[in-house]
């Protein structure tokens, strides 16, 4: 395991197409504490869901659900979840850690199908959100869109899913110049269909087969499969919205991202946000013994057994001197 020794090795941990400088004649967004009431809005809107669901299991347990199909929809979601967080993210992103072509393909099939996209699409939009975080080319800040309540909202409708559905910019291939010339990465992102549809096809194999019924395959596609994308999904998008909204910064950045202690056991250690927009290529996110970061304890096993290697978190220098 290396440290990350100075200031230049906590940039994005690619060649970014423009210089940090280019960023600060961007039009900052800064805002204070949220008030209380925002700060409620922002945890109903975090639980809520996740209640909803225990209630949908509940209601129906013995009938619609039961453990199989409750055991494959939480296999499904680690797996593809940190396909997300340590392939899509710490590795083929920030190259917080290297490792051999096998564990490669499988982190970026794994990660293609929590079907978040394609990788190349999603390494170009997160490199450009580390880019301009916060800023007005940010592709998903929820800061920028108005005062108040309303405001508050639309920007979080905007971060969590509205930028989704937004046009998407034209110049997003050069954040993603090094991986399109790995062939790969390249045939991976480009099967991303296929991994998208083994994504909901597998769970509903295995839940068959288990059951060795037709009903039991069609329950395996439901929780297994398409509850289980839902909820990667707005898991994973809850740390572009509610991590740049909701929680604290022990570490100075050039934007608004927070530590969030739900969104970062929920998120498989996504939600220290701060510390990973401090130190961006750093493959531990969790920077502190309580902050739970199972993405670092899974990446941490690799390394022990040499399935990874040259991983990078900052020192204790480092994480000294950009202390809030």
């Amino acid at each position: 395991m290396t440290t990350v020794p100075s200031p230049m090795a906590d940039q994005i941990g690619h060649r970014t197409p423009a210089p940090r400088a280019r960023v600060a004649a961007e039009k900052p967004v800064h805002y204070g504490p949220l008030p209380l009431g925002l700060r409620i809005l922002n945890l109903v809107l975090i639980l809520a869901p996740l209640c909803a669901f225990v209630w949908a299991v509940a209601y129906a347990w013995g009938a619609g659900i039961g453990w199989v199909e409750l055991a494959v929809g939480f296999v499904f979601y680690l797996a593809t979840g940190f396909g997300v967080t340590i392939g899509y993210h710490r590795l083929l992103t920030h190259k917080s850690f290297r490792t051999g072509r096998v564990m490669t393909a499988i982190l970026g099939i794994l990660g293609s199908m929590a079907t978040e996209g394609p990788i190349l699409n999603w390494v170009a939009f997160h490199r450009c959100h580390h880019q301009h975080s916060d800023h007005e080319h940010d592709p998903h800040s929820p800061h920028g869109h108005g005062s108040g309540v309303w405001g508050t909202i639309k920007g979080f409708w905007m971060a969590h899913c509205g930028w989704v559905l937004s046009p998407r910019r034209k110049d997003l291939g050069r954040y993603v110049v090094d991986l399109e010339k790995d062939p790969l990465v390249r045939w991976i992102s480009r099967l991303f269909p296929v991994w998208a549809l083994l994504s909901l096809a597998l769970p509903a194999l295995a839940v068959g087969l288990f059951t060795m019924s037709w009903w039991g395959a069609l329950m395996g596609f439901v929780w297994g499969g398409l509850i289980r994308v839902a909820m990667v999904h707005h898991i994973t998008w809850s740390v572009n919205s509610i991590c740049h909204l909701w929680g604290n910064r022990p570490f100075e950045s050039h934007d608004e991202s927070r530590n969030n202690a739900i969104v970062g056991v929920l998120a498989l250690g996504e939600g220290w946000h701060n510390n990973h927009h401090a130190f961006p290529t750093s493959a531990r996110h969790g920077l502190k013994w309580w902050q739970f970061d199972s993405s670092w304890i899974v990446i941490r096993v690799l390394e022990r057994v040499g399935l990874v290697w040259d991983v990078k978190v900052p020192s204790p220098e480092r994480m000294r001197a950009k202390a809030a």
